[in-house]
């Protein structure tokens, strides 16, 4: 580019004009940067030398037609201006040349837009394009920028504009990351964050976008009306009237507090909905608004529709009708429910007597722990206590999961965790009557999965050896070490090493390319970790997570691969010898 910048720094004599036309290529040093000084059809132009797909030196390519070709991956580049052809591929950094009594002087500086402006567009790219190089890329930068809350903005209402089919397991996931970044090692953290909006960009390829209802234009205001409305018309799967109650609700001002009541109760209104899912992802909708801002409540928020009035209702499947009918146990508790939690609530007590009650929940029958949960109740034991037990006992089925169950039997212990913590996690957010019934759902989801804990698989005292988060990303380096990673897990903890243990697994499902279930657990056993941090309980919820994830590692880490490109050219470092 010919082009005379204002206050720029020293150019750099390359070389004469006709040096050039002899060899019709020439590279220069410039800031730590080598640059292909090309000429062409009477031009003059400055390209960085790497190819910003993967740093291989564009010297050895070919020059056509004013396009300059990387032969590595065939991308294709403009003179001009170093733009791609290819969007894959990403633009290469171009630099101003001028001509000057026939010698060619460069300016040291590429052409840039703004940082910030760039890495946004490029984040905006990669999103719409599905280009995990381009989202690391953005990632990385934006990140050096400090701009961690646009990257989880940006990118969840991507996902949430573009799916028709809305909420999708990749928005599960990038709520996820942002709420385990403060427990990440630093340098993973941009890292976590690039998995989610990968896994975002994944579930919105090639799906038709989102096109919004109105909101209802009504004299109505009263809340109860609202929540009545919307559990009405999930019942009867009516999506456009689900919708156009959600988004009124919101836009007339109702509290967040009642907007939650109004999604959880339709996502417990049947029995361990989409075996779990429909809670799980409207808790995570809530916790994506605790960190864009309430303001964006009524773009996320109706994307939950879709699912609730698609999700499959448990009390229509054989096994929570027989040969114990389940859901006549629970309808007949929870016609009781209200005086239950009004009794209780004149007398409220301490309690802690989680273990005792998860270890009914795992070894007992259904009369058994509803009647132990039922007596709680009344008794005044908080809600939340009770949510927080049996989210513990689900956590125990992994703990004391056999490897010689079948491997997809991961995901069943795998699914009533998740969902328990969400009814957790929720409870804590939104209390209510009708939000409670997913404690007793879960607690009997638990019941049914007590065939993969026959006969349990016992937790492994500590060994005496001295461990390290070294030791324990190696367990995760051969299949079949499920219980070798449990026992480095026990040993850390024994050492009082709990911080560098949660880094640690934060590490090795981030190098991973996990699937949604992964980020799911790790995420989960964070939060009821910290809910019972200091107790056997909370060392327990741990050792479960660490079996899970070593049971589904190693992959090819190809995602991870990408993710390191991406840094390495960021950073500025030769990929390849010839790049210097």
């Amino acid at each position: 580019m010919t082009a005379t910048p204002v206050d720029r720094k020293p150019r750099i004599r390359v070389c004469t004009v006709d040096e050039l036309q002899s060899t019709g290529t020439k590279l220069v040093s410039a800031e730590g940067r080598t640059v292909l000084i090309i000429a062409d059809q009477g031009n003059v132009y400055a390209l960085d030398n790497r190819c910003p797909h993967m740093g291989f030196p564009l010297q050895r390519g070919t020059i056509r037609d004013g396009i300059l070709t990387c032969h590595w991956h065939h991308a294709k580049f403009d003179l001009g201006s170093g733009c791609t052809f290819d969007p894959f591929a990403d633009d290469v950094p171009s630099f101003y040349v001028e001509v000057r009594n026939g010698e060619v002087w460069l300016d040291p500086d590429p052409i840039e837009e703004p940082p910030r402006e760039h890495w946004l567009a490029k984040l905006d790219d990669g999103l719409e394009q599905n280009i995990r190089l381009i989202l690391a890329k953005s990632v990385i930068g934006l990140d050096s920028l400090g701009a961690t809350k646009e990257i989880l903005r940006r990118g969840s209402l991507f996902g949430i504009n573009n799916r028709a089919a809305g909420w999708s397991t990749g928005l599960s996931i990038l709520t996820a990351m942002a709420n385990v970044l403060p427990y990440l090692f630093e340098e993973d953290r941009p890292l976590a964050l690039y998995q989610g909006l990968a896994h975002v960009a994944r579930s919105t390829a090639g799906q038709p976008p989102d096109f919004d209802l109105g909101p209802l234009r009504t004299s109505e205001t009263r809340p109860e009306r609202y929540i009545a409305w919307f559990r009405q018309f999930i019942e009867v799967r009516a999506a456009d009237a689900a919708e156009r109650t959600l988004r009124t609700a919101i836009r007339i001002g109702i509290s967040p507090k009642s907007v939650a009541d109004m999604v959880f109760a339709a996502s417990t209104d049947h029995l361990y909905m989409d075996v779990g899912h429909s809670l799980d992802f409207a808790n995570k909708a809530f916790e994506l608004l605790d960190h864009i801002g309430w303001e964006h409540a009524e773009e996320v928020l109706p994307s939950l529709i879709p699912g609730l009035v698609s999700a499959s209702r448990m009390e229509e499947s054989s096994s929570w009708r027989h040969p114990l009918d389940l859901a006549q146990l629970l309808g007949e508790l929870y016609e009781e429910m209200d005086t239950l939690i009004e009794r209780g609530a004149a007398h409220p007590k301490e309690w802690d007597g989680h273990e005792e009650l998860a270890r009914t929940i795992i070894d007992g029958e259904p009369p058994e722990s509803l009647g132990m949960m039922r007596d709680l109740v009344d008794r005044g034991v908080p809600l939340e206590e009770l949510s927080a037990a049996v989210a513990y006992a689900a956590s125990l089925r992994p703990v004391h999961f056999r490897v010689s169950n079948e491997f997809a039997d991961w995901d069943t212990v795998h699914h009533v965790f998740t969902y328990t913590n969400a009814v957790d996690q929720a409870m804590r957010r939104a209390p209510s009557a009708l939000l409670a019934r997913g404690i007793f759902d879960g607690a009997m989801a638990v019941y049914l999965e007590r065939f993969l804990n026959i006969p349990k698989q016992p937790i492994p005292p500590p060994s005496g050896r001295e461990s390290s988060a070294e030791d324990l990303l190696a367990s995760f380096d051969a299949q079949g070490q499920v219980d070798a990673t449990a026992q480095v897990v026990v040993d850390l903890m024994a050492q009082g090493r709990h911080q560098e243990t949660i880094r640690a697994l934060g590490h090795a499902l981030l190098r991973e390319d996990s699937g949604f279930h992964q980020f799911q657990i790790y995420e989960a056993a964070l939060r009821q970790y910290h809910r019972f941090a200091g107790t056997p309980a909370g060392d327990n919820v741990l050792i479960g997570a660490s079996r899970f994830l070593s049971a589904h590692s190693p992959t090819v880490r190809a995602v991870r691969q990408t993710y390191e490109i991406a840094a390495r050219l960021h950073r500025g470092e030769a990929l390849h010898d010839e790049v210097t």
